[in-house]
C-alpha cells in the first residue's frame, strides 16, 4: 500500500465513454491531470498564479497501466503520492473504482518546472511539497 498525501473523488460522465461504454483511455489522463491540480489547489497553489509569476509546471513524461475500466455514472477516486528525483516532481498515481477499490489505472506523471523560460526549480513548489516528503529544503534555510 502506498503512501497516499491527497486523494479527490469524482464520477464518470457520458460523454467521457466510447462505443464499448468504457471510459475512452485519453479520459483517464484528464483524471489525474484534474487530481494534481486539486491537489495544488489543496496547498494555496494556483496554476494560473504560477504561471503569472514566471513558473510554468508541466509535464515532461507520463505512463499509464490501464487494469479495469470505469462506466458511466461510476464513481472513482484518485490518489497520488509525490517523489523529488533531481529537478522532476514525478506524480504516482492510482484510480480506484469507488464502490469496490478496485484499481482502474496507474500512472506515473513526470513534471518539470519552466521558470522564467528556463527549465529549473521552482523555490516555491520546493517550499510547499518537500515537507510532504519529508525533505528539507536547504535553499530556504
Amino acid at each position: 500500500m502506498q503512501n497516499y498525501i491527497f486523494e479527490h473523488h469524482d464520477k464518470v460522465r457520458d460523454y467521457e465513454c466510447d462505443l464499448q461504454g468504457i471510459v475512452n483511455n485519453a479520459n483517464y489522463q484528464h483524471y489525474l491531470e484534474h487530481t494534481r491540480h486539486e491537489f495544488l489547489a489543496s496547498h494555496g497553489v494556483s496554476f494560473a498564479d504560477l504561471h503569472q509569476r514566471g513558473t510554468d509546471a508541466v509535464v515532461a513524461r507520463i505512463s499509464m497501466q490501464f487494469k479495469v475500466p470505469l462506466h458511466s455514472g461510476d464513481e472513482y477516486v484518485c490518489k497520488l503520492w509525490v517523489k523529488k528525483e533531481g529537478i522532476r516532481w514525478v506524480f504516482m498515481q492510482d484510480i480506484f473504482r469507488a464502490v469496490d477499490m478496485k484499481l482502474c489505472v496507474r500512472g506515473q506523471v513526470d513534471t518539470v518546472c519552466i521558470v522564467n523560460g528556463q527549465l529549473g526549480e521552482s523555490e516555491e513548489l520546493n517550499e510547499i511539497f518537500l515537507p510532504l516528503i519529508g525533505v528539507k529544503n536547504e535553499k530556504s534555510e
